[in-house]
């Protein structure tokens, strides 16, 4: 089964709305170089939404990096589906390694959001991965795994023909280092046969993305095998030549 490339920017907390709106209107005048076999997002703080969608090329989906389970209510600080959704967001990243590290987001708080992403008619990109104690303990399948299931155990095979997981092994992120694309195959030929025990079909179709350290050099190793369909980039993202260039890898 052909499955749809993904490449998706997270800019994590980076760059001001006006620094934004530079790099779509510098990207508009990129487009022209931009494959039409891969569907690109950028997932920019909340407070840049609006601007993006208004001034992102059409080619460029628009995504967000979190989102709170619930619905409306006393949450300060947070953002729901509905108000995504209400910006023309279409891709929310959930249960990131920083959030669940530094916020404290247990696989079941995850599974919640997954779920209120998908009642309002977005994508989720279902982030899991060791961290290094764990890789060196031998236990990477058996983390990412036991995260896959936690996230996406439950869900019709409608709502799992509309998520994505990203592969993210928390001791790459942003460190230069990377697994092999071999090594990253592995994990995610593990990651497609869980999704297989919930869904066949829907694991054949999913895209499951490579993340950590991802640069326009590195970026064709990985998609090149057979079961990583694209990226979640961060750095390497934040720049208008270097998305392109990202983007220019995985089209050839």
């Amino acid at each position: 089964m052909s499955r749809q490339r993904l490449l998706v920017a997270n800019w994590k907390m980076n760059k001001t709305v006006a620094q934004a709106r530079s790099f779509a209107e510098e990207l508009g005048r990129q487009t022209s170089a931009l494959p039409t076999g891969v569907e690109l997002a950028v997932c920019p703080p909340f407070t840049a939404l609006q601007t993006l969608r208004v001034i992102l090329p059409s080619r460029v989906k628009l995504g967000a990096q979190n989102v709170h389970d619930e619905p409306n209510g006393a949450f300060t600080g947070e953002i729901s589906a509905e108000m995504l959704a209400e910006l023309g967001t279409e891709y929310v990243i959930v249960g990131h390694s920083e959030r669940r590290q530094g916020f404290g987001e247990a696989d079941d708080w995850v599974a919640r959001k997954v779920r209120a992403v998908l009642a309002h008619g977005m994508k989720p990109i279902v982030c899991v991965g060791e961290d290094l104690e764990q890789r060196n303990n031998q236990a990477t399948l058996s983390v990412v795994q036991s995260q896959t299931s936690a996230a996406l155990a439950g869900l019709e095979e409608t709502q799992l023909a509309n998520c994505a997981v990203a592969y993210e092994p928390i001791w790459a992120i942003g460190s230069g280092q990377t697994p092999s694309p071999q090594d990253a195959q592995t994990v995610i030929t593990a990651i497609r046969e869980t999704v297989a025990t919930l869904s066949g079909k829907a694991a054949q179709g999913m895209p499951i993305l490579y993340g950590g350290s991802v640069k326009p050099d590195n970026i064709a190793g990985f998609v090149a095998q057979p079961d990583i369909d694209g990226a979640l980039v961060g750095g390497a993202s934040l720049k208008v030549d270097s998305f392109v260039a990202l983007a220019k890898a995985m089209g050839e």
